[in-house]
């Protein structure tokens, strides 16, 4: 699904129909804090799933804790961004490079938000089950979605907020 976006994206970058540029709508800055803070939080859940294989509950939920607030300000970010631009009349039915963008940083924005749903369901069910096989696998699977999850960013972060504002 991505890389599907990604071409789409690629193909339409240039369409703007004498709309706003990624040069003139993007800010560098808080890109660059959104990165470090998904980034971050990949790390933090990386150290969860360490304390989940050591089965150290409260190590757990303090890096469960941690990886939520940094992803919830991933979105915070993204979200601001989102209505800045919409505020400046740069919305996706503007152009079609707009409609790619939205699409394509919408969609992870999307995958970040289920992501902390999935986050809070496994801590729930740490809770009330510990640290059963089928839990743990669960975690695993969590914090493999989360991981590319950083993967699909970075890529996104270089072609559409590094390379999308070069002339």
């Amino acid at each position: 699904m991505f890389s599907a976006l990604f071409a789409s994206y690629a193909v339409l970058v240039r369409a703007t129909a004498d709309g706003p540029t990624g040069d003139e709508l993007f800010n560098q800055v808080s890109v660059a804090i959104e990165t470090a803070c998904l980034l971050a939080s990949s790390y933090t859940c990386g150290l969860m799933s360490l304390a989940v294989n050591s089965r150290r509950r409260a190590a757990t939920y303090f890096f469960a804790a941690i990886t939520f607030v940094l992803g919830a300000a991933f979105l915070n970010l993204e979200i601001r961004e989102f209505v800045a631009m919409i505020a400046r009349g740069a919305t996706p039915q503007t152009s079609a490079f707009l409609s790619a963008f939205f699409t394509l940083v919408g969609c992870h924005g999307l995958h970040v938000t289920a992501g902390l749903v999935w986050l809070v369901v496994m801590m729930a069910q740490v809770a009330i089950k510990g640290f059963r096989p089928n839990v743990g696998r669960r975690l695993l699977c969590f914090a493999l979605f989360w991981h590319t999850l950083d993967i699909v960013w970075v890529w996104l972060f270089t072609v559409v907020y590094l390379m999308g504002v070069r002339p």
